[in-house]
C-alpha cells in the first residue's frame, strides 16, 4: 500500500512524495481513510509511528475546499508541550508545501503581541498549547466559532500535566458540529473518559496493543548505586561513543548539574528543561538536530516533541515515577523503523518502579550490574574519615589552655576579699543587697532581696553606734 492509494489532494500527495514517504505506517493506513470519511477518531499509537502525518495529511486535503475567515481558524491542534507544537508546525509546513494555508502557532514564552498580529492574518490551521490559547481567547483575539476540525494530541500527556480543565474550557467554545480526533500514546481509564466526553461515535485505531514500546528499541537496565550513576553513564559514553544521545533526568536541578559536569569533562552537552525561555529551548534543539551538540540532557517536558531522524541512544538517569513516561522517553529512538538503544541506570531503591515498568511493558528487561559504580561509592568515605580526624585534633589540644586558665582566677580572690568588704559596707548599701556575705537561715544561698535588706540594716546598726561612741 502506498500514499497514492488514499484519496488525498494532488498537492498534498505531491509534497508527501517529495518528502521521501512512500509506504504509510500502520497508524496512517488505518487512520487516514477514516478521517477522510469524516469520522471522529480515537487513535492509540506509541511515539515515532507517524501519528502527526496520520491526521495532518487528511486535514490538509479536506481544508482545500472551503473558505477562511479572519481570526477564525478552521482546524485546531492542541498539544501539551511547546516542542510538540513546533513539531506539528513543521509537519504542516512540509505537507502543505504547495498550498496557501495560513498556519499559526500559539505557545508560551513568545510575545503575545506578535502572536495577536499573526492572528489578524489568514489562519487556516491553529496549533496551540492550552494555556496560551485560553489567554488569547479571553482577550478576544481569536474565535473558534468557525472551527471544523479539532485534534487533541498526546491526550495522556495533557492529562498528566493537568491541562484537562483548560481543554474543557476551549472545547466549550467550539461548535458541536465538528470532527474531533483524539490521539494518545497510552490508554488508561482516564484517557477513555476523555474520549467519551469529547468524541461522538468514534472509530478506534490501536496500533501494536501488545507491545507498549517499539520492537526496534533494545532496552537494558544497569543496576548501579546512587553515587555510581554518573560514572556508569560516562563509561557507556566512552564505550559506545554515540553520535547523538538524549539523557533524561527526573528533576530540572539534575539536568543542570549533569550537563555542567559533562561539559567540564569535555563532552558536547547542553541542557533543556522548562525553566529555559522558548528561544533558548529552540536554539538548543536546533543545535542538537544540526549535530552541533552531541548530548542533550533533558527533563520530561522535552520527552515528547523532539523529533530527530536518527537518534541511536537514549539514557535514563533513574526511572520516572510514572512508568508510562518511560515509554515516551525511549520513543525518541528507534523511530520510523530504525533501530535504537535505551539504557536506564537504576539504583536498588528504584526496584518497585522497575517492577511497575516491567508490568506495563509485559516483559522483563535485561539487567546488567555495574560494579565500578559500587566501588566508587565505597571509596568515597575515605576523605571523610581524614576530615573528621583533622577536626578531632584541635579538640584534643583544647584542654591545655583550660587547665592553665584557673590559676589567675584563684589569685585574684585571695588578695581582694579583706579590703573590699569594708568599702562595700560603708559606701553603699545597694551593693550588699545584690551580694550578701552571710546567708540567711532557712533560705540557703538564694536570699530574697527584702530579707537581705532587712537583716543587713539590723546587723550594721549596733556597730555604727559603737563606732560613734568610741
Amino acid at each position: 500500500m502506498t500514499f497514492a492509494d488514499f484519496s488525498l489532494d494532488a498537492d498534498i500527495l505531491k509534497s508527501v512524495l517529495e518528502a521521501g514517504y512512500t509506504t504509510p505506517t500502520p497508524i496512517q493506513q488505518e487512520a487516514i481513510p477514516l478521517i477522510l470519511e469524516g469520522r471522529d477518531l480515537f487513535g492509540c499509537a506509541q511515539t515515532g509511528t507517524g501519528k502527526t502525518a496520520s491526521y495532518m495529511l487528511p486535514l490538509l486535503s479536506k481544508l482545500q475546499s472551503g473558505r477562511v475567515r479572519a481570526r477564525m481558524p478552521r482546524a485546531l491542534v492542541l498539544t501539551p508541550t511547546r516542542e510538540l507544537a513546533l513539531q506539528v508546525q513543521e509537519g504542516a509546513a512540509r505537507y502543505g508545501k504547495y498550498t496557501k494555508f495560513g498556519v499559526v502557532t500559539l505557545i508560551g514564552g513568545e510575545s503575545m503581541v506578535l502572536q495577536e498580529k499573526e492572528l489578524k492574518k489568514r489562519v487556516d490551521i491553529l496549533i496551540a498549547t492550552p494555556g496560551r490559547l485560553l489567554d488569547l481567547l479571553e482577550r478576544g483575539s481569536i474565535m473558534l466559532g468557525a472551527l471544523e476540525f479539532l485534534v487533541i494530541d498526546e491526550a495522556d500527556r495533557l492529562l498528566d500535566m493537568g491541562f484537562i480543565p483548560d481543554v474543557e474550557k476551549i472545547v466549550a467554545k467550539t461548535p458541536q458540529a465538528r470532527q474531533t480526533l483524539l490521539f494518545s500514546a497510552t490508554v488508561s481509564p482516564a484517557v477513555r473518559k476523555l474520549a467519551d466526553r469529547f468524541l461522538t461515535d468514534p472509530a478506534q485505531v490501536t496500533v501494536t496493543p501488545k507491545e507498549v514500546s517499539a520492537q526496534t528499541i533494545e532496552q537494558s537496565v544497569v543496576m548501579v548505586s546512587a553515587r555510581g550513576k554518573q560514572k556508569a553513564l560516562r563509561h557507556y559514553l566512552e564505550q559506545e561513543k554515540p553520535s547523538a544521545a538524549i539523557i533524561f533526568c527526573n528533576r530540572k536541578t539534575e539536568v543542570s548539574r549533569l550537563s555542567a559536569d559533562l561539559i567540564k569533562r569535555g563532552y558536547s552537552a547542553s541542557p533543556i528543561h522548562g525553566d529555559l525561555t522558548q528561544s533558548q529551548r529552540r536554539e538548543t534543539l536546533d543545535a542538537f538536530k544540526e549535530g552541533k551538540v552531541t548530548l542533550l540532557v533533558a527533563s520530561d517536558v522535552a520527552a515528547r516533541g523532539i523529533d530527530v531522524a536518527d537518534l541511536p541512544f537514549v539514557f535514563n538517569i533513574g526511572l520516572p515515577i510514572n512508568p508510562e513516561e518511560y515509554v515516551h522517553r525511549i520513543g525518541r529512538t528507534g523511530r520510523a523503523g530504525r533501530s535504537g538503544r535505551a539504557v536506564s541506570f537504576v539504583e536498588p531503591s528504584e526496584e518497585k518502579l522497575l517492577k511497575a515498568l516491567e508490568k506495563l511493558l509485559g516483559k522483563e528487561l535485561d539487567r546488567v550490574a555495574f560494579e565500578d559504580g559500587d566501588a566508587k561509592e565505597e571509596a568515597a568515605p575515605a576523605p571523610k574519615k581524614q576530615r573528621t580526624s583533622k577536626r578531632a585534633s584541635p579538640k584534643a589540644s583544647a584542654p591545655e589552655p583550660q587547665e592553665a586558665a584557673p590559676e589567675p582566677v584563684q589569685e585574684v580572690p585571695a588578695a581582694s576579699p579583706a579590703p573590699k568588704q569594708p568599702r562595700t559596707r560603708s559606701k553603699a548599701t545597694p551593693s550588699a543587697r545584690h551580694a550578701p556575705k552571710a546567708p540567711v537561715m532557712g533560705f540557703g544561698d538564694s536570699v530574697p532581696a527584702f530579707f537581705s535588706i532587712a537583716f543587713t540594716d539590723v546587723g550594721q546598726a549596733t556597730p555604727t553606734k559603737g563606732d560613734e561612741a568610741s
